[in-house]
């Protein structure tokens, strides 16, 4: 507000304000704009506005770097000590930190409950995905993968919204979205540990305990010998690992194929991380109900997945993924370009819709292409990275206070440039993948740019006998294709509201901050 003496103004007659007086905070509070958000926010509450506008912003930013740890660590116990006590873990610290986010009073409170709820993002559910996916064949994990996120994660971000709209209330969603969690505590009653986990471990014998659950579940019966073979391979297996080298992320960098493969994917995931998670927050710039524009956004997972799980296997990844992204982008750019928000909106959400189909493609493409021996290292590193370029999410989003088309405009053309940079990477489909550092280094180098899957058959000469191999402690850890997804509307409605200055009560036209 001015700094000024407004009585001593109006006895001289003049009721224009002046740029050039002194200006100083408002004095007498605010008056806070509901028609967007009908309930107040942590935004409203502590008076994020004018010169604290970006705390919302620097609040999520910390929450991704709280990702970045939890990774780590998480990663670390699942490898350590098994997915399940990784689950658990995960899940109970979403639980205590989202409940503690409600009872938060200033921002410092906010922000350290938002960066261990980062903690658990993605693991709190990835662990359970990653356990399921090691009991599935290699025929079927492209379409439990893509299938179990179309259905699950769609209907729950598509719940969500109206979660918040009903309860009304920031504190009440932080708690009805965290409580769910404290159920995975009953995991170990329900659901077997990895039984390939177990096997990289030594633990044989547990392992084949597990297996032979299955077998009664499933009314099936495995031949004595064949599990008497299984254990002659697992322990000539250990005694080789015994034997050979310890590998480590940097081996992924001393040579210079391997090293421009990866590289190039750690740009790729960092861009189509960004891009995503960029459409996800900027739903609430699209100038519509942001309720119905997030419910319509969300559901476009379901089609992409299903389209993916379709065409995946037919139609390889490197030019798919060159494509979503690519059409990705266009469609965020001529987002920009139209005034009807209506159709803004529409082309954003088919921006989005292409970017599910980048990242799911993303998730699989790099645990293929890296060699065994270093995968798990690689793929933890490349995602990494993708939180990394998270961070920078909401600040890209807001940039709409500086011009509406810069959001849009700026994830369009990252996408495309991300799309292109993937003709660059080697194809995986119908290939065997590298087991070795050289067989890394020399995979894809009879490759074309231009080659297409679709346009050539696949030779006999080409398809190898799976063996008991795939149980080594390397290839273990790699079965994975952990669906990586932005944190969603629980902390997105927390920070938007807009706002009115009671300063300005005198011109109702003017919107002081959108948070």
């Amino acid at each position: 507000m001015y700094d000024v003496n407004y009585t001593e103004i109006l006895l001289n007659g003049s009721y224009a304000p002046d740029a050039s007086w002194p200006t100083k905070g408002c004095h007498h509070g605010w008056e806070f704009n509901y028609s967007t958000i009908p309930y107040a926010t942590v935004a409203t509450e502590l008076g994020w506005v004018c010169e604290y506008s970006a705390l919302p912003t620097t609040a999520q930013s910390v929450f991704f770097i709280g990702a970045i740890f939890g990774g780590l660590i998480f990663g670390w116990i699942a490898d350590q000590y098994g997915r399940i006590p990784a689950l658990i873990g995960a899940n109970m610290m979403g639980f205590i930190a989202g409940v503690a986010t409600a009872f938060s009073n200033s921002f410092w409170q906010f922000t350290l409950c938002r960066f261990f709820v980062g903690f658990a993002f993605d693991n709190c559910f990835t662990m359970m995905y990653i356990l399921v996916l090691e009991y599935v064949g290699p025929k079927w994990r492209t379409f439990v993968a893509n299938m179990s996120i179309a259905m699950f994660f769609t209907f729950a971000a598509c719940v969500l919204p109206w979660i918040a709209y009903f309860l009304a209330d920031w504190r009440m969603t932080c708690i009805a979205t965290s409580v769910p969690l404290v159920l995975a505590i009953v995991t170990p009653w329900l659901i077997p540990e990895s039984a390939r986990w177990l096997v990289s471990q030594g633990q044989v014998d547990r392992a084949i305990k597990i297996l032979g659950k299955f077998e009664r579940m499933n009314g099936t019966k495995v031949p004595d010998d064949v599990y008497k073979r299984f254990r002659e391979t697992c322990a000539r297996i250990c005694k080789e690992e015994e034997a050979e080298r310890t590998y480590s992320v940097l081996d992924l960098f001393r040579s210079p194929r391997l090293r421009n493969i990866t590289i190039l994917f750690i740009i790729i995931w960092m861009a189509i991380s960004l891009v995503f998670d960029g459409h996800v927050r900027n739903v609430d710039n699209l100038g519509l109900n942001v309720f119905v524009t997030f419910t319509i956004a969300a559901a476009t997972e379901l089609p992409a997945d299903t389209f993916l799980t379709v065409v995946l296997d037919r139609w390889g990844r490197r030019w798919l993924a060159c494509g979503s992204l690519v059409i990705s982008g266009i469609f965020s750019i001529w987002a920009c370009a139209v005034s009807n928000n209506i159709y803004s909106a529409t082309l954003a959400i088919l921006g989005r819709f292409w970017i599910n189909i980048s990242y799911n493609i993303g998730l699989q493409y790099a645990a293929e292409v890296l060699p065994t021996v270093v995968r798990a290292q690689g793929v933890a590193l490349i995602h990494i990275m993708g939180y990394v370029a998270s961070i920078l999410a909401p600040f890209v989003v807001y940039l709409d206070v500086v011009s509406s088309i810069l959001p849009l405009l700026l994830l369009g053309i990252i996408g495309i440039a991300g799309g292109l940079l993937t003709l660059f990477l080697p194809e995986t489909l119908d290939k065997d993948l590298p087991q070795t550092l050289q067989d890394g280094e020399n995979f894809g180098k009879n490759q074309k740019m231009w080659d297409f899957p679709c346009f050539s058959r696949k030779s006999e000469a080409e398809e190898t006998p799976p063996t008991f191999k795939t149980f080594s402690r390397g290839s273990v850890r790699n079965s994975m294709r952990a669906s990586l997804r932005g944190e969603t509307l629980r902390s997105s409605m927390i920070r938007r509201s807009s706002v009115r200055s009671r300063a300005e009560s005198a011109n109702p036209g003017t919107e002081v901050e959108r948070l």
